[in-house]
């Protein structure tokens, strides 16, 4: 079983920053591919990044694309959601997620790819 415990979200006003981290444990980290969804109240869960088990391949919808940067550090077994400019539709729970297969932007985009999902973290960004 692998436990994932994200951190770091909070309340911003637009345009600020935050960064989220997720701490993994369980199993061997470097197994897995790791990402972040998040999902607004009556809402459903949406992709917002995900990295491969090396940290070489990133992906993004294009709502977030140039303002979120997701990175890993497989020494401290942890995944970061660096958010800059954020705005006030950035507003959701985030939550972090882990799996062991690396594909498509597509399917990567898909909660049914993820095995293991965080307790999540609130984002709240404020205009």
């Amino acid at each position: 079983q692998v436990q994932l415990v994200e951190s770091g979200g909070g309340s911003v006003q637009a345009g600020g920053s935050l960064r989220l981290s997720c701490a993994v444990s369980g199993r061997t980290f470097s197994n897995y591919v790791l990402g972040w969804f998040r999902q607004a109240p009556g809402k459903e869960r949406e992709f917002v990044a995900a990295i491969d088990w090396s940290g070489g391949s990133t992906y993004y919808p294009d709502s977030v694309k140039g303002r979120f940067t997701i990175s890993r550090d497989n020494a401290k077994n942890t995944v970061y959601l660096q958010m800059n400019s954020l705005k006030p539709e950035d507003t959701a729970v985030y939550y972090c997620a882990a799996g062991l297969s690396w594909e498509l932007p597509a399917a990567m985009a898909l909660t049914s790819r993820w095995s293991f999902w965080g307790q999540g973290t609130q984002v709240t960004v404020s205009s």
